[in-house]
């Protein structure tokens, strides 16, 4: 959304988003070629995991433990979909390094990353820059956001957001 007259309007802040808000909608390239967009997955829950970058240690166990739940997660009508800012070309090779069938969508313009609170300005080392806060939402089928994990921690985090969308 956008600042018009001085006055902020609701929109993509840092933490902006909260439980119970409907999810911003989406139409990005995905790996494989593949279309990722929120109303494409209507009716379905869905898990949308924020990542900062392909190929990195966090990223990567992330990837994988929501990777072996895949199955799991279908039965609990529920889909994960992970976004970072990468290049298309960088999701395929990570997908196919690590065996990776769950659906990587790529937000190389970052508007949907800044969309849901998550291109944030971080700090290492004493250096500020721009990037992905790793975050994860659960959506229901309604479109609301039923749950919202903000810096998350990667171990065990897979299976908690499996036991909340079987609960949801």
């Amino acid at each position: 959304m956008s600042t018009t007259g001085g006055k902020a309007e609701a929109g993509p802040k840092k933490g902006g988003l909260q439980e119970g808000d409907v999810a911003p909608d989406f139409d990005l390239p995905g790996a494989g070629g593949e279309k990722i967009s929120l109303a494409a997955l209507k009716g379905k829950k869905v898990v949308l995991y924020f990542y900062p970058k392909d190929d990195t240690s966090g990223c990567t166990k992330e990837a994988i433990e929501f990777n072996a739940l895949r199955d799991k997660f279908a039965k609990a009508n529920t889909v994960v979909v992970g976004m970072s800012p990468d290049p298309i070309k960088n999701h395929d090779k990570f997908r196919a390094k690590y065996e990776l069938s769950l659906p990587l969508a790529s937000d190389e313009g970052k508007d949907t990353l800044g969309a849901y609170g998550v291109w944030v300005e971080k700090s290492m080392y004493g250096r500020k820059y721009m990037g992905v806060e790793r975050t994860t939402l659960l959506i229901g089928p309604d479109r609301r956001i039923a749950r919202i994990w903000r810096k998350v921690k990667v171990p065990g985090h897979a299976e908690e957001v499996l036991a909340a969308a079987k609960a949801l």
